[in-house]
């Protein structure tokens, strides 16, 4: 990457995967002199992936967590309490080891006997590891890019479907406004990090209490850039702006309402929610059923809703995007 940069003379870097920022991050040295990398440094990106760490400067920024206990290392007994089942079990990073990167993934599990058998099945680098009570509501995400000391953009949305359905990466999602309570703690929590560049504090609202739960912070772009794009804030050039030495700009508002789906990724949930049964998946009483999802999934508001990669002024991602995906089902 070091050298790329230097033979296309490059202003700056951008890591996009979670291993990717790590590698990079880690190794800034070898970067050309000049070359900007619009990021917290490595250790602060390295304090902000502790979901461990996250969760106790969370609580000390007033924005709540799930019911979490904490098993320290591989072998530690297991948690029995009935009431963190059902629950999900994180790793403390997403991507654990030093020689070789290994992506970790966020575990559904229904009871103790489950959760002892995914343990067991974890690298030890995956510890701490931790086991949080299922909030039930949406997800929800609060994206704050900063430089110099200051908050250069905002943006907020709410995940609509997902891909696993009972929670994993977003497929659909629409923007929405900011909760004035939820954004004084997600900067409280970015200011104890002392962070720099895009977050992304990913949350759930609580459907019975209306409370704000925090997960995770992702220090990176996520994957759902395109519809903070689509809703008026350009993150990428406000950051780039903001590293290559522009002065201060009003921080931009957002259209809310507006929705973006990922085409292959809403697919995907379709198929999974059309074989299997809402208990089998682990989904509340109240999600929709089979031939409600393939009404939703079939239903498009046309100026309201985009489609995330296919674009008609540039349709050659999604083309690659679609020969991929069909080999991968062949």
């Amino acid at each position: 990457m070091a050298a790329l940069a230097a033979t296309t003379d490059a202003v700056a870097v951008i890591p996009i995967t979670d291993a990717s920022a790590e590698s990079v991050l880690g190794h800034a040295e070898f970067l050309p002199a000049g070359v900007r990398l619009p990021f917290a440094p490595y250790a602060t990106y390295r304090a902000a992936s502790d979901k461990v760490h996250v969760h106790r400067l969370a609580l000390e920024s007033g924005i709540g967590i799930p019911d979490t206990a904490v098993i320290e290392r591989k072998g530690d007994p297991v948690p029995d309490e009935a009431r963190f089942f059902p629950g999900f079990l994180k790793p403390h990073r997403s991507v654990v080891g030093r020689q070789e990167r290994v992506k970790t993934g966020v575990k559904l599990v229904h009871d103790h006997a489950a959760c002892a058998a995914v343990l067991a099945a974890l690298p030890p680098d995956a510890f701490p590891v931790l086991l949080q009570r299922r909030v039930h509501g949406p997800g929800e995400g609060v994206f704050l890019a900063r430089w110099g000391g200051r908050t250069i953009a905002r943006f907020a949305h709410r995940r609509l479907r997902e891909k696993p359905p009972a929670g994993g990466v977003s497929v659909y999602r629409e923007s929405i406004p900011l909760d004035p309570a939820v954004l004084t703690g997600c900067e409280r929590l970015l200011d104890a990090l002392e962070w720099q560049g895009v977050a992304m504090v990913e949350g759930k609202r609580d459907r019975e209490t209306g409370a704000w739960r925090v997960m995770e912070i992702n220090g990176r772009f996520w994957g759902s850039l395109q519809l903070a794009i689509d809703a008026g804030v350009d993150v990428p050039a406000l950051l780039m702006r903001a590293v290559l030495g522009g002065g201060p700009e009003p921080i931009p508002p957002w259209e809310t309402g507006v929705r973006l789906r990922w085409e292959l990724g809403d697919l995907d949930h379709l198929l999974i929610r059309l074989r299997r049964s809402r208990q089998a998946l682990g989904l509340d009483a109240e999600a929709p059923g089979r031939l409600a999802t393939l009404g939703t999934f079939l239903t498009h508001r046309f100026g309201r809703d985009r489609l995330e990669v296919l674009r008609l002024s540039d349709p050659l991602p999604f083309v690659v995007e679609l020969l991929s995906y069909a080999r991968l089902v062949r």
